[in-house]
């Protein structure tokens, strides 16, 4: 999953499983086609431009991320080494650069309700000393949450083997069978924790949204 994981912290206790490479090489993909600082920042330090905040950038449905040799360098070595497993949300826009890089390779798309991603957006934008000075209300993160699903939906799931699942099914369960089956792999199914798993108040969402996420329910053959 690479050499170079995110350490864990208060809201993930067991970690990320993200690694920092991949990371970097996708917030350089996006720096290109998104602002230096994220509109509405009131960081007024001196080193004012945010780092890894671009998993919540607002990307331009038409943006074209382009690659340098650098990056395709970095991105044939970290998949040059079988068998690899990696997790950013960066990919819902950033996968493109990436697949002629990937051989032999599956997708898996985890995902949860949206108010439920967008309370903890705000809670991660709060605490986290990355993003001290970002700011985002309830309302655009549950845009950032929509932007992002609805890219994978019209584009990237219509090339490549997906599998779809609600983050409520791994944690009950009952996704290990189809998991396994789909990665060919024996899983850990108890490292998931129920207890670890934050509760926000629902709250209803635009139609746009809500449609989004009844889309992907029905992939995942999940029924709430």
């Amino acid at each position: 999953m690479g050499d170079q994981l995110l350490p864990p912290s208060t809201d993930n206790p067991k970690g990320f499983y993200e690694d920092r490479e991949v990371n970097s090489i996708n917030e350089v993909l996006l720096s290109a086609v998104t602002p230096a600082q994220p509109p509405g920042c009131n960081n007024n330090s001196s080193d004012s431009i945010l780092w890894g905040w671009r998993w919540l950038a607002d990307v331009p449905v038409d943006a074209t991320l382009q690659c340098t040799p650098i990056l395709s360098k970095k991105i044939k070595k970290l998949t040059g080494n079988s068998p690899f497993c990696f997790k950013d949300p960066r990919f819902c826009y950033t996968l493109p650069v990436w697949r002629p890089y990937l051989d032999n390779c599956v997708f898996l798309c985890v995902f949860r309700e949206p108010a439920h991603t967008a309370h903890s957006i705000l809670k991660v934008c709060e605490r986290g000393n990355y993003l001290h000075g970002l700011v985002i209300d309830f309302d655009e993160a549950l845009q950032r949450w929509q932007s992002m699903y609805r890219r994978v939906l019209d584009s990237h799931r219509k090339q490549g083997n997906w599998l779809f699942l609600h983050y409520r099914q791994i944690l009950s369960g009952s996704a290990s069978p189809r998991l396994e089956e789909f990665l060919k792999a024996r899983i850990k199914s108890d490292f998931a924790d129920n207890s670890l798993s934050h509760a926000f108040n629902g709250c209803n969402v635009p139609p746009e949204t809500a449609a989004v996420y009844e889309h992907l329910c029905e992939l995942a053959q999940y029924h709430p």
